[in-house]
């Protein structure tokens, strides 16, 4: 019971590796807010968790919609101990010139904008509290990019920059703030990783993960539970690789 007493936020909480920690955050006696902009799966999975986990609809790309997310968690809590950024989107692979503008905003409003939402909204809350997790999911994409990605690449590696510079600028007031930098999953954003779900395209992707799976929930959950407890006390600006070997 490692989060007994805590609270914590996960965007994008409702299915993949949001989901993951949601599930293992609660596991470890937190109460949980399901942030997600489907608000009928956010209810239902959090209805699904049991008492502690509260449903939200958050849209992270918009201001007032953030702003909302963090005074819901305020109004059912007091407090907030933990931020997970988790909320993400891609785009489909193909060369970087020929991306579509609407494309690349997508991307930039929900992988980067998000988190300077986010922290305009609850970074106030924690330096008044002179307390506080707040844990970026980035990828190995920022450390090591595969082509035909190259804007989201671009995105997970600002995230990972954006966790270190918070990181110094927060620690004085006792916040601490890392990065989980996983390789593709069994999350709704696999297809898009790779092109297509087919045996041969997952055979390819699997041969460059030395470990030789796919990054589960599971594997982020437990991530996310370490950094974010007291036991990570003295830990931050890291961006932690969970990706079975990949970047090496």
């Amino acid at each position: 019971m490692r989060l007994t007493g805590k609270t914590a936020i996960v965007t994008g909480g409702a299915s993949g590796f949001g989901a993951g920690i949601v599930r293992r955050f609660l596991q470890e006696g937190a109460r949980v807010m399901v942030a997600d902009i489907n608000g009928n799966a956010a209810r239902q999975f959090a209805t699904e968790m049991g008492d502690h986990a509260i449903a939200q609809r958050v849209d992270v790309g918009d201001g007032a919609s953030v702003q909302a997310m963090a005074s819901a968690a305020l109004e059912a809590w007091g407090h907030i101990d933990i931020l997970i950024n988790n909320a993400g989107v891609s785009h489909m692979p193909a060369p970087l010139e020929t991306i579509s503008e609407e494309d690349f905003d997508r991307v930039a409003l929900v992988n980067m904008k998000s988190v300077y939402l986010t922290a305009r909204s609850i970074v106030p809350h924690m330096k008044q509290r002179q307390s506080g997790a707040i844990l970026n999911v980035a990828s190995t994409a920022g450390v090591s990019p595969r082509p035909n990605l190259n804007w989201y690449n671009a995105s997970k590696g600002w995230m990972i920059t954006a966790t270190k510079t918070m990181a110094v600028e927060l620690a004085p007031q006792g916040i601490r703030v890392n990065a989980i930098n996983p390789v593709a999953g069994e999350t709704p954003l696999l297809k898009t990783f790779m092109g297509e779900d087919t045996p041969e395209m997952r055979a390819k992707f699997l041969s460059t993960i030395p470990l030789g799976r796919f990054s589960q929930p599971e594997d982020m959950g437990n991530a996310a539970l370490f950094l974010c407890s007291d036991e990570a006390s003295m830990i931050t600006g890291v961006a932690m690789e969970v990706d079975g070997g990949r970047c090496i």
